[in-house]
């Protein structure tokens, strides 16, 4: 496999504008805020983005992510009658209900269900306490530094704590889970569990799915000890944000200036990669064209785009026997060494195997119809 490797400033085309400057936020009500470019993962904005707080029901992310990354997503199975005998909020489970982790995902992204975070940590690990070891783990990897798990619902608890920061990182890499972000975007879901199931509809309390445009999720949460808490992505033209608030009093008008401050400060690029000849053996054509499937459009802030660059993964020569539109490589687009767009070069046409040329004795075979 060849790689070739070259910075693609060259390559970016302004695709979106920022008409409108605003000045960073002056009066968050949140003691803890942040603003990061989801792309890059870079801040635009942070107010004590570090400090270690209490969560609420944000943890759910993390207890989302990981039911969803657990796979069997509508495998039936009965609920753990202890687990979900929790306080606060529900998704309305009862002893020896019959559930599916999809509907568990839903139930905590919605409703906010204590009851389904709490089932979902079961039906993963076998008990509350592993899951939330699985949720250190999965913490350290993603590089939240100030973060403990002790719960998989985010009820105050001794040692459970994240930074606004922290939950930005996780959240970014959640939403790069397709299943993940389809739920959280979700302002209700018709769902069927019980004993025995029957369909219900669940509601997303999320107010900014329906308030702000382009919210595309992600995350309430409230105790008495973290106070409101709140979670939210938003796209537009092209550019994609998170803002993460903890102990905010007035979240929802946070969240709206925080997003609006955010997309000022990016602009949406197109990212064209090149195409590419490699020699073909096997075949009367010599040589292949290989194309991107698309454009990659990625949001950058004004000093950023110097740190992009595009690795191409492609084979040094093919095999004749080549589909139009067939995948024949990738084009990796980084933000400094971090992937931000994989885009597939696929063949530009067909490439077929070579008819071998027949001997004499072939000949000979073909006269008198023998095969």
């Amino acid at each position: 496999m060849k790689k070739i490797i070259s910075v693609i400033t060259a390559f970016l085309t302004t695709i979106g504008f920022c008409f409108t400057c605003h000045a960073a936020p002056e009066d968050i009500s949140a003691y803890s805020a942040v603003v990061i470019n989801a792309d890059t993962g870079e801040i635009l904005f942070e107010k004590n983005a570090h400090e270690q707080r209490a969560i609420a029901s944000t943890t759910k992310i993390m207890t989302t992510l990981l039911t969803i990354e657990a796979g069997q997503p509508d495998r039936l199975f009965t609920v753990d009658s202890m687990a979900i005998r929790v306080e606060g909020t529900s998704m309305g489970l009862q002893e020896g209900d019959i559930v599916s982790r999809r509907a568990l995902c839903y139930g905590m992204l919605l409703p906010s269900g204590n009851d389904a975070a709490n089932a979902a940590a079961v039906s993963v690990s076998g008990s509350m306490n592993a899951f939330a070891d699985i949720m250190n783990r999965k913490a350290a990897e993603i590089g939240m530094e100030n973060t403990h798990f002790v719960n998989p619902s985010g009820l105050d608890a001794e040692g459970h704590y994240s930074t606004a920061y922290d939950m930005a990182l996780l959240t970014r890499y959640a939403m790069k889970n397709d299943e993940f972000s389809r739920i959280c975007a979700s302002s209700s879901a018709s769902l069927e569990y019980g004993n025995p199931p029957y369909r219900r509809t669940l509601y997303n309390s999320n107010k900014l799915l329906s308030q702000y445009d382009g919210c595309i999720g992600v995350k309430t949460g409230f105790t008495d000890d973290a106070r409101r808490c709140l979670v939210s992505a938003a796209e537009r033209d092209g550019k994609t944000v998170i803002a993460v608030t903890l102990n905010a009093p007035d979240d929802w008008s946070d969240h709206a200036q925080l997003l609006d401050y955010g997309f000022s400060q990016l602009t949406s690029y197109e990212i064209s990669p090149e195409s590419f000849t490699i020699p073909v053996f096997g075949s009367e054509t010599h040589d292949i064209r290989i194309s991107p499937e698309r454009n990659a459009s990625v949001g950058l802030g004004e000093k950023e785009q110097q740190y992009v660059s595009i690795e191409y993964h492609i084979p040094r020569f093919a095999y004749a026997g080549i589909y139009k539109g067939e995948q024949l490589g990738t084009a990796k687009i980084y933000y400094k060494n971090t992937e931000v767009a994989s885009i597939p070069m696929l063949a530009e046409s067909a490439c077929i195997r070579k008819t071998p040329e027949k001997d004499v004795f072939g000949q000979i075979m073909e006269i008198f119809g023998i095969s």
